[in-house]
């Protein structure tokens, strides 16, 4: 005899305003074949064949891998509810847009002999395509309205995503770390300290490519960011390269904020901020 799948439990969804939001996990290859996948959210009561593709807000954080199979692993789950932090970019669903949350940015070792952040930049790149095409094959988003966020380590891949693509519309950037110099022992799963790969720490610096950030930028940053490789200089320098070199910037600082930000004040303006940023430049 077949048993019928039963229930035994009942959770109400802790947040009653994202009801009718539909939320799944993507999965989708970059150009070299490493799997990937992202968190998609999409508008309460959207519907692709009527209302076409949406503008998209892509956010994420950078990790590295020492192998494609590590950095394929499927992370967070389909079945859970929304967990919406201070810093969340799910709110902007409801505001139109499709967002993809936890969109994996893979650093990956693809030779033995190398160590991940010596192809950074293109792997960055490789990842954002990726996730911009599959959006765009599925129907659900618009390529030519893209922005992306991150904070931190997803604030430094913004920068340089700005600076070495041109596939965005617009970047949000939160208490992130611009000039690798500032820190010269290393950096994330990065051992190597500036003077052993100068080559390297360059590269990887947006504020070495100021002059190429022309797509709009947000910088926010908590004046009293107390993390040692972020300090508010980072976002204060990139800033002054950006405005300098005739670009579209924007630098917002957070009073009494650490590298996280606690003050109900200071996330609902940090919401405006962005919420304001992304309607002007995306929407």
């Amino acid at each position: 005899m077949k048993m019928a799948d039963v229930a035994i439990t009942n959770f109400t969804n802790p947040y009653p305003a994202m009801n009718g939001v539909t939320k799944q996990k993507i999965s989708y290859k970059r150009a070299d074949g490493v799997d990937l996948t992202g968190d998609l959210y999409l508008p309460k009561g959207y519907n692709k064949e009527k209302d076409g593709p949406l503008p998209v807000f892509i956010w994420a954080y950078p990790r590295e891998f020492n192998n494609a199979a590590d950095a394929a692993q499927i992370r967070g789950s389909k079945d859970r509810f929304p967990t919406i932090g201070w810093g969340s970019p799910i709110f902007f669903v409801t505001q139109g847009f499709a967002v993809l949350d936890n969109a994996e940015m893979p650093i990956v070792s693809t030779d033995p002999s190398k160590k991940p952040n010596d192809n950074f930049l293109d792997q960055l790149r490789l990842n954002a395509e990726a996730a911009i095409n599959n959006l765009s094959d599925m129907g659900v988003g618009d390529r030519k309205r893209v922005a992306v966020g991150g904070h931190s380590y997803g604030a430094f891949m913004t920068a340089n995503l700005l600076a070495h693509t041109n596939l965005f519309k617009a970047g949000i950037a939160r208490s992130g770390a611009y000039n690798r110099t500032l820190t010269p022992f290393g950096f994330q799963a990065e051992d190597r300290t500036f003077w052993e790969a100068p080559a390297l720490y360059s590269s990887m610096s947006p504020f070495n490519y100021a002059d190429k950030i022309k797509t709009p930028l947000l910088l926010i940053h908590g004046d009293s960011d107390d993390n040692q490789g972020t300090f508010p200089i980072n976002s204060e320098r990139l800033y002054a390269a950006i405005k300098g070199n005739g670009g579209t910037v924007r630098f917002v600082f957070l009073p009494y904020e650490a590298h996280s930000y606690r003050g109900k004040e200071n996330l609902l303006h940090m919401l405006w901020e962005q919420n304001e940023w992304l309607k002007k430049y995306v929407k």
